[in-house]
């Protein structure tokens, strides 16, 4: 990022001081000297030329290179300090009465401004409503079934669903996109998932580690071109910039944690140069797994180590490693099943037995160099960087499980003899699934990117303009070698399905070696104009342009974007506008060109999006919550959607057609307020309405609708993302008389997604949908030390740490059985029946925290 440059007369606060000295003199006067040091909170960087003044008064100083500030203060009465900063939330601190000659050390840490200005030029605001960004600190006590920072995005970002996968999942569909449409970055490094997984279960941790996370912004949908091609949305996370000694440690019944972070000084100046990141995690949920309708041995690991370091070797140039190894081991040997669904009239119980067992593991490593460099002060700031970075991924599902099923009615007629049980057998036969995947990923990048600040003063005197012109380049090289061997066979009372009487036949067979090595070229050119006019308005339009080519299809795409944003500043309310929309193409990515047969379609085009989005932010005090301070976003959006790779989905494996053969649209409403709700405590509540259609190509749809025996023909049938309504809440309370017991709740209700029949989802498509989704995690956390206690207690049992809490989570507190796939039953007489698959259970979880 280029450096905050603060535009003001170079010798302002020297006249202040000068002033306030001139007027001690004169009036006989003595003063009293406070100092310290301003931080930025979560990374301690140093916050240079913040404005650290007495209020109400042009008593005022600014903060050095290091943080660090001096101010001469009046004796013998109460001081209200106030420290500013641009796109910094306010401080106001009160110092008590002081004595002549005295001093006193007062520390400060600054959080990012949540509202909607963020710093990109001199001495103004500049809005950037287009990003949800937020801080992770209170995110850490969020109750979480996975362990995983994504299981935080429902209910802080807009838009935003954990999908069929459920509390064991990190993917997350956003505005009726799926898994496979949302870019992830960590530090201008982009994040791959994993490509073979097919239920949640075999998930483990996903890439961004919360101990090591600064900030994240998120948008979802309009972003701007400087980010890159795909449909749906952009999750941009910055690691911390540690300037002091600290770390973690977490225990939990699901795995453990810690992190260590500092800095070195080297050099005659002894100046910090080397910072360091390190993080580990370990997880297994076994413990959860163990509350699903299948039995068995259950043996998860998933561990996942990481570290970033970067080393100034310039007062302009900075060098940068990012390295991670992520291992996902899932066996699991499973013994019997018994469930049952249906209606309030008709219900189906199966019951299975099993042999055989399941063998997965999947690993990834990544490494990344990025060289910096911003120089020092200069009218027209620059930055450019150069990035490399290599992914590789070793992915093998292995299993060979034979099931032996029974499928039978069960009799649920209200004060009936034979209630709960059997009443007729209509099916039964053996399932046998046998899988060998294999899969080596290969990418590697390399990349620039650079950005170029114009500032200046309009003709009119009263407004201030600067432009800041962004661009990018990037070769990237794939090479992936897949070898799928699958095949599935069905016996239905001794028959197999499908039968002939000629021969054995297996229900499904797909084979397939392939190996693909291709390239790809991108680049953009972006240009964000502010222009302010003092005590009136701001606006900020940024208007920017991606070219993609891959040689595979050898195809070129050229995507403009837009974005205005405004915000009035004479208005009482602070209140602010975005506008955005542009040509969103997602050029194909392996998954994508494997047909149902295991096939590549090597002419498959990229899947196209044109976004139109419009929205408000308003930050206000409300009345009602003691003017406590509160934001209140709500964003409309509408997406065309052309070139379609139609997919069904399977929990969290998608299953791509490899044709693009379909089209369709997508519109909706997201609303989210968050504040205080309770005082010191953050809370978040999200609503997002949504209809996402589609069509496929040369077909006629049908669907049956509420009273019709037969079904009609329609033009649009719902995409597999369709939830009409989502509501999240992530609330906070405490003790009334004490903060350091502390109730986190975590809730999530979604209407249902729609699915068809396995094997024919093509006429009646999508004609069904699963249950309703809505579960409740709830945390208990008590803190056992801080600061606060430190200086009540210095000689506390836990002192050495900065600060320790304990926390209780029950996970699923009602019990739901939620829907996350369907195991099909077809019979002789080719019959099909669904019956759900369901996420798991309720469970207690103890979480032990510590940091340093």
């Amino acid at each position: 990022m280029i450096r905050t440059i603060i535009n003001r007369t170079a010798g302002l606060t020297t006249f202040f001081s000068f002033c306030f000295a001139l007027t001690c003199t004169l009036c006989g006067a003595q003063q009293a000297q406070i100092f310290g040091k301003i931080t930025q909170r979560g990374s301690l960087d140093p916050v240079e030329f913040a404005v650290v003044g007495i209020a109400g008064t042009s008593i005022a100083t600014e903060t050095d290179v290091n943080g660090t500030y001096t101010l001469n203060v009046p004796i013998d009465q109460t001081i209200e300090l106030e420290v500013n900063h641009v796109g910094f939330e306010k401080i106001v601190y009160s110092i008590d009465p002081m004595k002549s000659g005295d001093k006193r050390l007062v520390n400060f840490s600054m959080t990012i401004a949540s509202s909607d200005l963020d710093i990109t030029v001199r001495g103004q605001r500049v809005q950037d409503a287009g990003l949800v960004r937020e801080e992770v600190e209170e995110l850490k006590l969020l109750p979480s079934a996975s362990g995983n920072f994504e299981s935080v995005l429902p209910s802080i970002a807009l838009g935003t669903f954990g999908g069929t996968g459920g509390e064991l999942s990190s993917q997350y569909n956003v505005r009726g996109g799926n898994y496979d449409e949302n870019l992830v970055y960590v530090n201008d490094f982009e994040i791959y998932r994993p490509q073979l997984i097919s239920n949640s279960q075999q998930e483990g941790l996903s890439f961004p580690n919360i101990n090591l996370i600064n900030s994240l912004s998120f948008s979802s949908g309009g972003f701007k071109s400087s980010y890159g091609d795909k449909l749906s949305s952009v999750l941009d996370i910055q690691y911390k910039r540690p300037e002091e000694m600290a770390g973690s440690i977490e225990l939990s019944m699901l795995g453990a944690s810690g992190h260590i972070e500092g800095s070195i000084a080297t050099g005659t100046t002894k100046s910090k140069k080397i910072r360091y990141l390190l993080g580990a995690r370990y997880k297994t949920t076994r413990y959860l797994l163990n509350t699903l309708e299948t039995t068995g041995e259950y043996n998860p690991d998933f561990t996942d180590i990481q570290a970033y370091v970067t080393y100034d070797f310039h007062k302009n140039w900075q060098l940068g490693y990012l390295g991670n190894y992520n291992r996902a081991a899932y066996r699991f040997v499973p013994e019997s099943r018994t469930s049952a669904s249906g209606l309030l009239d008709f219900a189906l119980q199966l019951s299975t037995a099993f042999e055989g067992s399941e063998n997965d593991e999947f690993t990834t490593s990544s490494n990344g160099l990025a060289l910096t460099y911003i120089p020092e002060k200069k009218k027209n700031p620059i930055f450019l960087k150069l990035l490399a970075s290599a992914h590789r991924a070793d992915e093998n599902e292995r299993f060979d499980i034979l099931g032996f099923y029974r499928l039978s009615q069960i009799d649920i007629a209200p004060g009936s003899e034979n209630q709960g049980q059997e009443i007729a057998l209509l099916g039964n036969g053996t399932q046998h699934e046998f899988t060998r995947n294999f899969l080596d990923l290969n990418i590697m990048n390399v990349q620039h990117k650079g950005g170029l600040e114009l500032n200046g003063i309009g003709s009119n005197p009263s407004t201030n303009e600067s432009h800041f012109v962004e661009w990018g380049v990037k070769f990237q090289t794939e090479k992936i070698e897949d070898r799928i061997n699958e095949w599935e066979r069905l016996d239905s009372a001794g028959f197999s399905i499908p039968y002939r009487i000629e021969e054995l036949t297996i229900q499904r067979v797909l084979k397939s070696q392939n190996t693909l090595q291709s390239n790809r070229f991108t680049a953009f050119l972006q240009n964000t104009y502010t222009r302010a006019y003092w005590g009136r308005s701001e606006y900020q339009l940024t208007v920017g342009i991606r070219a993609n080519y891959w040689d595979v299809n050898e195809e070129l795409l050229i995507s403009p974007r837009v974005q205005l944003l405004y915000k009035p500043l004479a208005w009482t309310s602070d209140v602010s506008f975005k506008l955005a929309g542009g040509l969103y193409a997602q050029s194909p990515f392996y998954r994508e060109l494997r047909r149902r047969d295991g096939t590549l379609n090597l002419n498959l085009k990229a899947q196209k999006s044109i976004h139109i989005v419009g929205g408000m932010t308003c930050d206000f005090s409300w009345k009602a919550m003691s003017d406590r301070d509160f934001r209140f976003i709500v964003e409309g959006y509408y997406k065309s959607l052309s070139n379609l790779v139609s997919y069904d989905v399977d929990n969290v494996r998608i299953r791509y057609s490899g044709e693009n053969d379909a089209s369709g649209f997508v519109t909706g409403l997201d609303m989210r307020i968050n504040g205080e709700f309770v005082p010191g405590t953050e809370s978040w509540i999200n609503l997002s309405l949504l209809r996402a259609r589609e069509r496929l190509d040369d077909v006629q749809h049908r669907r049956f609708k509420e009273g019709d025996s037969e079904p009609q023909d329609v033009t649009y049938v719902p995409r597999p993302s369709d939830q009409a309504v989502t509501l999240a809440m992530f609330f906070q309370d405490h003790l009334p008389n004490n903060p350091n017991f502390g109730v986190h709740l975590n809730f999530i209700w979604g209407s249902g997604l729609p699915f068809g029949v396995k094997e024919n989802n093509i006429i009646l498509r999508n004609n069904f949908r699963y249950s309703t989704y809505y579960r409740v995690d709830i945390g208990f956390s008590f803190n056992l030390f801080d600061e606060k206690r430190r200086l009540k207690n210095p000689n506390h049992f836990l002192k050495f740490t900065r600060k320790t809490w304990f926390s209780i989570d029950v996970f699923n507190l009602l019990d739901v059985a939620n829907d996350a796939s369907n195991t099909w039953i077809k019979t002789i007489l080719n019959q099909q029946f669904a019956i759900n698959n369901h996420l798991t259970g309720r469970r207690l979880n103890a979480r032990f925290r510590m940091e340093f």
